[in-house]
């Protein structure tokens, strides 16, 4: 039996070939696959050149271009769990757009929280001549720049740090918390407004995460109470949940406050939607009708707020527009750090209306 050689690769297309093939000079090619428009080349030549690119397969070599230029045209978005979550990777959608207009190409990888592998990532990363990084999170919270990142342009998605250092993209949480209250107040609500999803005494996370302190919960709630101080009342209280934000945690969190408080509440915030569903679980299974009874906000503008009968109001992550605002930050360096709040927009529903007549 003979042993097939490995096939060979194909040489590389040389800018002299094209320019042979476009009838141009070498320098007239390296003008034209660079961009330059300084050099007063006519559009045929401009034609020319890139149709005879086109059919030898000229591909650039972006090893010279980097040396050339100091730039490799490659940005890494380097995520907790974003790039390979649902929900949330529509973050990398609206990065991958905005720099589409810049012409740069965009690397993601994930590092499901794991320091060293997020070590290992960067340096490999890093080793390969990004232009920048986009350091974005899961959730809203305060991080604490990887070392290997010192010096590196970066903008982090989600996310910010303790300092305000380091130029950061993230919801308007607050904004956000504000659009709710006035929601119910402008329904009529006043004294029945609770609060669901509230960490328990010493908590600083969800069971899965314990010590990321999501800034988002805190922020929200800021929002929240802010409008309705300035309407002249407040929340009623707040229902803590157990170990995490999902359905199950709010169908306990509102089962343990119907069964313990002594007027039902007219209003439930809840902290994002999953926990909105399970307070529409234990609303049903106690027998109060959604709006009719007790109205639900959600937060997020995830898929479970299309997933309930009526389709829950709430307050929306605008992941495609972080993804791209981080983007053209990142494209755009400052003089100074910048912060920039994206507003959220609220998605409509129906499982607000006017409080009950009790």
């Amino acid at each position: 039996m003979t042993d097939t050689p490995p096939a060979r690769r194909a040489a590389r297309v040389t800018l002299r070939e094209v320019a042979e093939r476009a009838g141009v000079s070498r320098s007239a090619v390296s003008f034209v696959m660079n961009g330059r428009t300084d050099q007063r080349l006519s559009d045929d030549v401009f034609d020319r050149v890139r149709r005879a690119a086109d059919e030898l397969g000229y591909r650039p070599n972006i090893t010279a271009q980097t040396l050339r230029t100091g730039r490799s045209g490659t940005v890494a978005l380097v995520s907790d769990f974003v790039s390979s979550t649902s929900f949330a990777n529509s973050m990398v959608r609206g990065a991958m757009h905005e720099l589409r207009e810049h012409d740069t190409l965009l690397f993601t990888v994930d590092t499901q929280g794991d320091p060293e592998l997020e070590e290992q990532l960067l340096q490999s990363l890093l080793g390969r001549d990004i232009d920048g990084v986009i350091y974005a999170s899961m959730f809203t919270r305060t991080i604490s720049l990887p070392r290997a990142l010192a010096g590196v342009p970066t903008v982090l998605l989600n996310c910010v740090t303790a300092d305000g250092s380091i130029d950061a993209v993230v919801p308007d949480e607050v904004a956000a918390g504000r659009d709710a209250a006035r929601m119910l107040l402008d329904h009529g609500h006043r004294d029945g407004i609770w609060f669901v999803g509230a960490l328990p005494a010493g908590s600083r996370g969800g069971a899965a995460w314990p010590e990321w302190a999501p800034i988002a919960l805190t922020e929200r709630r800021a929002g929240i109470e802010a409008v309705l101080a300035a309407a002249g009342t407040a929340l009623a209280g707040e229902a803590e949940i157990d170990e995490d934000w999902d359905v199950a945690n709010g169908r306990r969190a509102v089962a343990h406050l119907l069964a313990g408080s002594a007027a039902a509440p007219t209003a439930l915030v809840c902290a994002n939607d999953a926990l909105a569903v399970g307070a529409y679980q234990a609303l049903h299974h106690a027998g109060f009708d959604v709006p009719g009874d007790v109205s639900v906000v959600g937060f997020d503008g995830s898929p479970f707020a299309r997933a309930v009968e009526p389709e829950l109001t709430s307050i929306a992550l605008p992941h495609i527009e972080l993804g791209r605002r981080a983007a053209a930050m990142l494209a755009a360096p400052g003089d100074v750090p910048r912060l920039e709040r994206v507003p959220m927009p609220i998605l409509p529903g129906g499982s607000v209306g006017a409080p009950p007549s009790r």
